[in-house]
């Protein structure tokens, strides 16, 4: 079997457009707020920001729910992410990963394999298949503002049946993310996560979005997501 890996950085890139208007790029981008929150390039990272307008927000970077990767050729998805600060505002919520057709509330979504931060700098881990679904499950581990890397391996996971055969693969994707000390390390271990019903395409996806928060000082609620690439390791059709 032959794998190939497709390596998307951001250096030089332009601003995605709208997803009302595209072009014939890969990317475009989602926007929902009065304010001015924000999709674009900016040295190097793609940035998503909710700004400090009091209401809720949304910035969302997608491929436009064109779901070009086959869950069944994909091996190991990585993303290198951090956030603008140390802390998330309990208001707040990040996350990213591979998912079918796009929707404001990653909950809603079909089809996902995602990390996700829920109002504090916390990691969880989400995968749903149509069938199975397992919902926000603790890593131990943190984001702030430094770069970690964010392993989805769609490809290595071992699943026992008994009676046999055994299965894996996406019947037992294994999610890693770096420690506080740089080390890549599986997370979420005790849990088995399923997509073995789902048999059709993802795309790669990231958003941060906040609720309206009165009760608190606009200052308060503004956050940022930074991309710095993305790496997809997938099989070969050749």
């Amino acid at each position: 079997m032959n794998v190939l890996d497709r390596v998307i950085t951001f250096q030089g890139a332009q601003d995605p457009p709208d997803y009302t208007t595209p072009d014939s790029g890969e990317w475009v981008q989602k926007t929902v707020g009065n304010g001015s929150p924000a999709v674009g390039v900016v040295n190097g990272f793609m940035l998503l920001a909710v700004d400090f307008t009091l209401e809720s927000q949304l910035a969302c970077l997608y491929q436009l729910d064109r779901l070009g990767y086959d869950i069944d050729d994909l091996q190991q998805v990585d993303f290198y992410a951090k956030l603008n600060a140390a802390a998330l505002h309990a208001s707040c919520s990040v996350a990213f990963g591979l998912i079918s057709a796009q929707n404001n509330d990653p909950d809603a979504i079909a089809a996902a394999a995602i990390f996700r931060l829920i109002g504090s700098t916390a990691v969880v881990c989400e995968t749903d298949d149509g069938t199975n679904d397992n919902d926000d499950v603790a890593t131990g581990q943190t984001l702030g503002a430094s770069v970690k890397r964010f392993t989805i391996d769609f490809a290595s996971g071992i699943r026992s049946v008994v009676p046999g055969p055994s299965t894996g693969g996406k019947a037992n994707v294994l999610f890693s993310m770096d420690d506080d000390r740089g080390n890549l390390r599986q997370v979420a271990r005790l849990t088995t996560f399923d997509m073995s019903n789902y048999t059709g395409g993802l795309q790669l996806f990231a958003q941060i979005q906040k609720g309206a928060a009165s009760s608190v000082l606009a200052e308060d609620v503004t956050a940022a997501l930074f991309l710095e690439r993305i790496r997809v390791r997938y099989k070969s059709q050749a």
